[in-house]
């Protein structure tokens, strides 16, 4: 699986891709059909974190390795290559957020809708000794911002459990294993941004 990196990288000759805007098409692919990294890396026959790297700009491609890649999400080669034209403002009214089930006595509502977006933006609202689920979870290597609006909760992070209120907040990494418990009686209200989007 990795032989494709190595031998791209150590091959003078092999045509190479480094656009930004390849990276977060591809993501935007990937996410769209609601596909994990790796799913698409073990088909495309790159690494895991290889595919992150490139969805995140931070290695370049080989087209031949874009095009196993765009074969895996079936796309085209021109799709990541195409002109866009510059996103409007979107709006997403309250009452039409979708509402989603999250961990246990929460519930999740998206902020935004737009799928390629840098950042994803959550607004969770636990009911009274609610939490994400009864073990810490992680999810890629993102930055993400937390932030009490109501009630409070205990936010564990790692080995460290922090007490938090409203307009509390903290800044870690979606990597290092995170729980949230809603207060047993006032429950919680938080807003959780997450660059780049990792769930």
């Amino acid at each position: 699986m990795r032989g494709h990196e190595t031998t791209e990288s150590n091959n003078p000759v092999s045509a190479r891709v480094d656009n930004t805007d390849v990276g977060s098409r591809l993501r935007e692919a990937r996410r769209s059909q609601h596909r994990t990294l790796r799913e698409i890396a073990a088909t495309a026959g790159v690494s895991e974190s290889f595919l992150s790297q490139v969805e995140r700009a931070k290695v370049s491609a080989s087209v031949a390795t874009l095009r196993r890649i765009a074969v895996a999400l079936d796309v085209t080669i021109a799709d990541l290559f195409e002109d866009r034209p510059v996103r409007q403002p979107s709006v997403l009214l309250a009452e039409g957020r979708p509402a989603l089930k999250f961990g246990q006595l929460g519930r999740k509502f998206h902020l935004h809708t737009a799928p390629d977006r840098a950042f994803d933006s959550l607004l969770c609202e636990f009911d009274p000794g609610g939490s994400t689920g009864d073990e810490p979870y992680a999810h890629g290597d993102s930055e993400e911002f937390l932030l009490v609006i109501e009630g409070a909760a205990q936010f564990q992070l790692g080995d460290e459990l922090m007490s938090l209120k409203p307009d509390d907040s903290i800044v870690y990494r979606s990597s290092t294993p995170h729980r949230l418990l809603a207060d047993p009686k006032l429950g919680a209200r938080i807003f959780w941004a997450t660059s780049p989007p990792s769930f």
